[in-house]
């Protein structure tokens, strides 16, 4: 009977309605939830993107498919490129690679121009120039008297030595210990008035050893020089101008010809030495020879190195 009750019918209604409405409450707000958790991203990408495009980076791994799907289509939208498609990982990883590229590339010069050809090879490189003058370079030349019959016994009566850079070292008269014959003044230079008070040749020789030790010693026809010192020279710190194929080949003579320094340095200078009744000065020889081995001392130092590794 109650249920033929119009009224009772519609309060069951209206309840039964209400508790539907109850019923679906839930789901319509569990439902927006949902789509405001899936616009949440699409906010985070675009604020992401505008920093990725920025920055170069890349959204991050929490960014569904569909929102970077949306993502790219609002870029575009705002006319800003698009970001890439790889993740921040894998950008981090090509950056890193892009680095060590660069860094391979920046350095391959460097193994390019490292070590010479005869490094390579395992030899040495050349000695540098500046390792053998001018600190350790030296030209001699000395003046002979005669002695004995007829002169022919020659003595030091005179010597000169000069720096590097042309500067007077040493230059002093020197007493022969036999009694001179023949002073040979044309060719020498040397009067019996400048042995007067000249010094012993023992001391003398002392005082010029002690300079030419260690020294690279420069001179013209310096065997001669050396006999009248009666000592012996290491060949290795010997260069004699008069013996040097590539100073004549400079000077246009040939590479073994035996030429004259007044020669030589007229044809590298066109400087006249040895000139006048006076005879040769030590000093003015001494000097000439040093001028035309620094011509031609880079190169033969150079080579000397070289022949010797």
């Amino acid at each position: 009977m109650s249920d033929n009750n119009p009224s009772q019918t519609k309060k069951l209604w209206r309840l039964r309605k209400k508790w539907r409405r109850k019923r679906r409450t839930p789901n319509d707000a569990h439902q927006q939830n949902n789509s405001t958790s899936q616009h949440e991203p699409v906010f985070t990408a675009l604020k992401t993107t505008t920093f990725t495009v920025t920055f170069r980076s890349s959204p991050g791994p929490e960014q569904s498919p569909s929102s970077s799907a949306s993502e790219h289509s609002r870029v575009n939208n705002n006319n800003i490129p698009p970001p890439q498609s790889q993740p921040a990982a894998v950008s981090a990883s090509s950056a890193s690679k892009a680095g060590e590229s660069r860094t391979d590339s920046s350095s391959a010069p460097a193994a390019v121009a490292g070590p010479s050809s005869a490094q390579s090879r395992g030899q040495r490189p050349c000695s540098s120039f500046s390792a053998v003058v001018p600190s350790k370079c030296l030209a001699i030349d000395c003046e002979m008297v005669g002695a004995g019959p007829k002169g022919h016994i020659s003595q030091l009566a005179r010597c000169s030595i000069v720096s590097y850079d042309g500067d007077v070292i040493y230059d002093k008269f020197v007493l022969p210990p036999l009694p001179v014959t023949d002073y040979r003044t044309p060719w020498s230079g040397i009067r019996k008035s400048d042995l007067t008070r000249a010094t012993p040749y023992e001391l003398a020789r002392k005082e010029i050893l002690k300079l030419l030790m260690g020294k690279v010693l420069v001179g013209h026809a310096i065997h001669n020089d050396l006999k009248a010192l009666n000592h012996s020279h290491p060949k290795a710190l010997i260069r004699d101008t008069s013996r040097i194929p590539l100073l004549n080949t400079k000077a246009g003579f040939g590479e073994r010809e035996m030429v004259s320094l007044k020669r030589l340095t007229k044809a590298i200078f066109n400087r006249d030495i040895q000139t006048g009744r006076k005879g040769h000065s030590s000093v003015e020889d001494a000097k000439a020879t040093m001028d035309l081995y620094r011509v031609v001392a880079a190169e033969l130092e150079q080579k000397m190195a070289s022949e010797r590794k």
